[in-house]
């Protein structure tokens, strides 16, 4: 999606929950439709056109409480209740929920969305100034244990797949959310889990280790034949939080020729772990260096998870990717790191995948 504006650099994202959040605002007093501007939520066209947002990976998650938020209130993932597990039939039927947002999205969009199964497909679709949506499943539950549901989701675009979310399921277990905290938690991947990425790496479909604790991280690692990609995790050496990734994690991810999509979430960008979004850009600058030393400039990338956090009051919503382009750029990071960084690194990745 390219701009008149000089200062605009295409953008394509390696995670955002905006699916589930036009479920969520669905029936409620907060219902939106992509197509119209919001002054809420994060992620809509015409912000996305004002940002430079060209597409992304889109989120498909099953949230352990599926009530929609009363008005005025918002979902509290401190409380436990939002760790349960879930079963299979209630997360795939969540799951075709969101699937059908999607192809709505494209249906409705007057040829400005476009559903994307391969890398090729991304590439027309920023030419032609569509929007490129690649779908991904965030938590694999929705899959049982003979893969028909996979090879079904496939057939219907799916290309990304992140095996748990922050919570055990039958082929892993997730990495809760806390600060000062590694993410060595639990034991590595079940036996399903190690055939989930076998079945993944057969059909062609990305496997994201973002929330998989760290056993369960080494498994994969030993198991794919791709590369090694974190869609939306930060660096653990200056944040140090469970979600994020240890040095020894990152040398495995550059020798994969892998990616690490930088999270815009405040707390997992933040050296101090606060819930706080009066944060410099600064601190995701230096996040971005760290990321760029350990992997090389084509290592790094964005994963904002945009609709699922709470972002820099600099970048509150998609048109403040604008912002964050700025801030490379008077950081010195040069027009063709900036270019990897914010759609290039995830195109290439995607390819070396095989998609």
């Amino acid at each position: 999606m390219t701009d008149t504006a000089p200062h605009l650099v295409q953008v394509f994202d390696g995670h955002n929950d905006t699916l589930l959040s036009l479920e969520r605002r669905s029936k409620t007093p907060k219902e939106r439709s992509f197509f119209d501007e919001a002054d809420y939520d994060h992620i809509d066209l015409p912000r996305a056109r004002k940002g430079g947002f060209a597409g992304g990976l889109f989120a498909m998650f099953t949230p352990s409480v599926r009530e929609k938020p009363k008005e005025g209130k918002e979902v509290d993932f401190k409380s436990p209740e939002h760790f349960a597990r879930i079963t299979q039939p209630v997360a795939l039927d969540y799951t075709m929920k969101l699937l059908e947002i999607a192809e709505d999205l494209e249906a409705k969009g007057n040829g400005e969305v476009k559903i994307c199964r391969s890398t090729a497909a991304i590439k027309e679709a920023m030419a032609a100034e569509q929007l490129a949506m690649m779908l991904h499943v965030e938590g694999a539950e929705c899959i049982d244990k003979d893969f028909e549901a996979l090879e079904m989701l496939y057939n219907r675009g799916l290309r990304s797949i992140g095996p748990v979310w922050s919570r055990e399921t039958i082929f892993g277990h997730g990495v809760p959310m806390k600060f000062e905290h590694g993410p060595d938690i639990g034991p590595g991947l079940t036996e399903l889990g190690k055939e989930l990425v076998r079945q993944c790496n057969h059909r062609g479909i990305q496997l994201d280790v973002s929330h998989l604790n760290e056993k369960g991280f080494w498994d994969l690692a030993k198991l794919t034949d791709k590369p090694i990609v974190a869609s939306h995790s930060n660096v653990y050496k200056i944040c140090p939080m469970s979600r994020n990734l240890t040095d020894k994690q990152l040398d495995a991810i550059a020798e994969s020729k892998g990616l690490v999509g930088i999270n815009f979430a405040v707390f997992f960008l933040r050296p101090d772990g606060q819930l706080n979004s009066d944060m410099p850009l600064d601190v995701i600058l230096r996040h971005a260096d760290y990321l760029i030393n350990k992997l090389g400039e084509d290592g790094v990338a964005l994963g904002s998870d945009y609709d699922g956090c709470l972002v820099a009051k600099d970048i509150k919503d998609v048109a403040g990717l604008a912002n964050l382009i700025e801030a490379f750029r008077k950081a010195d990071f040069g027009e063709e790191l900036i270019a990897k960084i914010a759609h290039k690194n995830w195109i290439s990745v995607l390819e070396r995948a095989g998609i």
